[in-house]
């Protein structure tokens, strides 16, 4: 029987920051045009969260399955690791899938735009066809291009356009820099999983590029979010303060990642990654609201 913590583990919870982050952006940009909604805000995020975790179960279910999950660097998975059945990790994703449609229903409904009921729809069959059905875009190599579509455009102009009814091109920019710290943080989950990925037929970017190549994109991505957050300050010039010890860090873990690090040890950098993620989003509102 698969434990409480082997469901966390299972929810990956070093990536949620990954789904919350872009909300704080969107709501950031929401006050800038002066129609910050706090409780579509908190609804937004409970869509993002959700969807991230059914992201997480499915690719748990779907790699597991496989036979992908087999011979893992990182921690073993509930379907791969035979901690619960795959009928189980499957219902999971999708009980976390509907929960996320009730929510952005009820979003949808108090910002009067029902048309995007369809895009919340895309968001689902997306994130189930990462690593699902018969041709996982994920094992192409495309999975960083879902990310920055709805983990990046989506999570952050969505939140923005359901509170003001707007979609300045505050939030075109937030959602790129955002979305692309979101695909680092699938770019060092991938390296930390060439050498399984590349014998299992997952050819994600990481495997494309190969292990050399991944690790200079993952410095040259960091480095594109923290020039958007600096775009940003454009706008509103406190942005920029943030974003200073944010490029340090950023250096700081392209440094580690470009030292060579492999397998368990590039865990605490996918969690540093998610972690500067999250710092990004709240330092793009905190410099909003409170200067």
């Amino acid at each position: 029987m698969a434990t409480f913590n082997d469901w966390l583990e299972g929810a990956r919870v070093r990536t949620l920051p990954a789904a919350v982050s872009p909300v704080l952006v969107g709501t950031g940009v929401a006050a800038l045009e002066g129609g910050a909604s706090w409780l579509r805000a908190l609804l937004a995020g409970i869509v993002a969260l959700l969807l991230q975790i059914g992201v997480n179960f499915a690719n748990d279910y779907s790699d597991g399955v496989r036979g992908t999950d087999e011979f893992r660097t990182g921690p073993p998975r509930l379907t791969g690791g035979g901690k619960t059945s795959p009928a189980v990790v499957k219902a999971a994703a999708f009980i976390a899938f509907g929960l996320a449609s009730i929510a952005g229903v009820i979003l949808v409904a108090l910002a009067g735009q029902w048309w995007l009921i369809g895009i919340g729809a895309l968001a689902v069959i997306a994130a189930w066809f990462y690593t699902g059905g018969k041709n996982p875009y994920g094992y192409m190599g495309l999975g960083e291009v879902f990310v920055m579509i709805f983990f990046g455009y989506v999570a952050t102009v969505g939140t923005t356009y359901t509170q003001t009814g707007t979609a300045p091109w505050e939030a075109w920019v937030g959602g790129t820099g955002i979305g692309l710290i979101a695909c680092a943080l699938l770019m060092v989950n991938n390296i930390r999983d060439i050498p399984t990925d590349s014998v299992t037929g997952k050819h994600t970017l990481a495997v494309r590029l190969g292990d050399n190549r991944a690790r200079i994109s993952y410095g040259l991505i960091l480095a594109g979010s923290i020039i958007c957050g600096l775009a940003l300050s454009a706008s509103h010039w406190p942005i920029a303060l943030g974003m200073i010890p944010l490029a340090a860090w950023a250096a700081i873990l392209a440094r580690r990642v470009l030292s060579g690090l492999a397998g368990q040890a590039l865990i605490p950098v996918l969690r540093d990654t998610g972690l500067l993620e999250l710092a990004w989003g709240l330092v793009v509102l905190l410099a909003i609201l409170l200067f």
